[in-house]
């Protein structure tokens, strides 16, 4: 008899789910891949199938241009028998718009891949759905204690305060512009905000995107053309590589800001030249990673692609089996 889950081996370039000759989140081209959600680290083209929600097919199709003839969109809920008697079911991650977990079942063994994941509450995608399981993999991208998330609207009341209080400036916030400029736009609404968001160009399309998959995000208006005098007092979203570049530098004496999980650390904001640090993450943090395990309670838990030591420790203190897989490629582009 095979040991527990060996049908499921850790490679460096990503999960390899043996029986299905299939991938999770691969870093090379292959055959079949099951992708969590559309960051670079995690989605890109060239495989010969690739399975994902819809919106996750959509912004690969529009970040890479990734729209193989083999493609298949799963709904959140939606099961797909793979082959080697493995079934792969889609569920939401809360991380970005389309984010999955992915649930393997093969041999009475139930294993969650969360991908990335955040249990705070985003009104531009569906909540983390806890789902049981035997082995649960989780990411550890925050997983130090230092790493305790304030409460977003504490972020938008310090956004909107440096707005009010520096008359005559505009406020330039750093985001990336798959997630996490779309959430801080529309954390943004449900402060009050109602005026018009201004976007750098590289912005435009995604938060179309978002839209066109039933996210609201007000009046957005692109920042190309517009008068500097019209931009005083007006909040501008940009990518973080537009903040002290050339392009910033036709604005009305800028406030950076910067939304980020990392802002929790001040040598970073100082490295980027942040005036307004905005901690904001798509990530877990400490207590919502280490929630989330007791919570979902597995026999086992992998950790990944983050800070797997500390998490590996606290697994052990709680008399919780844990491994740290060793993946490469993943970095901090959507934090």
């Amino acid at each position: 008899m095979a040991p527990p889950f060996s049908w499921l081996r850790p490679e460096p370039q990503g999960l390899y789910i043996t029986p299905a000759n299939a991938w999770i989140d691969p870093s090379r081209a292959v055959d079949l891949a099951l992708v969590t959600h559309g960051h670079a680290d995690h989605a890109r083209g060239g495989h010969g199938t690739t399975v994902a929600t819809p919106e996750t097919l959509a912004i690969m199709a529009l970040r890479y241009g990734v729209i193989e003839a083999g493609s298949r969109a799963v709904a959140y809920g939606e099961t797909v028998a793979l082959r080697g008697d493995v079934r792969a079911t889609y569920v939401p991650a809360g991380h970005v718009l389309g984010s999955a977990q992915i649930l393997l079942e093969h041999a009475g063994e139930r294993v969650v891949i969360t991908g990335d994941y955040k249990r705070r509450a985003d009104p531009t995608c569906t909540p983390f759905a806890v789902t049981p399981c035997d082995v649960f993999v989780t990411e550890a991208t925050f997983g130090l204690p230092v790493f305790r998330h304030p409460p977003i609207v504490d972020e938008m009341a310090k956004l909107l305060a440096a707005r009010e209080n520096d008359a005559g400036r505009c406020v330039l916030v750093g985001a990336y512009a798959l997630g996490k400029a779309q959430r801080v736009i529309a954390e943004l609404r449900a402060a009050g905000y109602r005026e018009t968001i201004w976007l750098h160009g590289a912005m435009e399309k995604m938060c179309r995107l978002y839209e066109d998959h039933g996210v609201d995000l007000g009046d957005l208006k692109p920042v190309a053309g517009v008068p500097k005098a019209a931009l005083e007092n007006a909040i501008i979203v940009c990518p973080p590589s537009a903040l002290n570049d050339r392009w910033s530098r036709r604005l009305p004496d800028p406030v950076t800001a910067m939304a980020s999980g990392w802002m929790r650390v001040r040598q970073r904001a100082r490295q980027r030249g942040v005036e307004l640090p905005l901690i904001i993450s798509d990530h877990a943090d400490w207590d919502e990673l280490t929630t989330t395990i007791a919570q979902v309670n597995p026999a086992e838990t992998w950790i990944t692609h983050g800070r797997e030591e500390a998490l590996l420790r606290w697994c052990e203190l709680t008399q919780r089996k844990a491994r740290a897989l060793a993946l490469v490629g993943y970095e901090d582009e959507d934090d």
